[in-house]
């Protein structure tokens, strides 16, 4: 599919957040959510989480940022319902990585 424009895509990534588990929801206290067009290292990535999962802070760390790549997600989907559900996909598989929750946990739970 085309690229949706900026807003629009925020909006899905917004509708993302509201509707995380409730396990989810205590990290959005220290996360970041950005979008961004696309990542000029890995140009497919769908998303990225940096920073310290909160199972391993100490309380001195800065927040986490959870980034979103909007060019690639455009290009994965087929249309914007596709498109929808992807990207609720990767916000929860990213926001997951921030909880402490690895690859293979996400799987078990059904998050990735």
């Amino acid at each position: 599919m085309e690229v949706v424009a900026r807003y629009k895509f925020e909006a899905l990534v917004a509708d993302a957040l509201d509707d995380l588990p409730d396990e989810l929801l205590h990290v959005l206290d220290n996360v970041v959510v950005q979008v961004v067009d696309r990542n000029p290292q890995e140009p497919t990535l769908l998303g990225l989480y940096e920073g310290v999962p909160h199972t391993e802070r100490n309380g001195s760390d800065g927040p986490d940022v959870v980034t979103i790549y909007r060019f690639a997600l455009c290009e994965a989907c087929a249309d914007l319902e596709e498109l929808a559900e992807e990207v609720y996909v990767t916000v929860i598989h990213e926001i997951a990585h921030a909880a402490g929750i690895d690859d293979e946990r996400l799987h078990e739970l059904g998050w990735g």
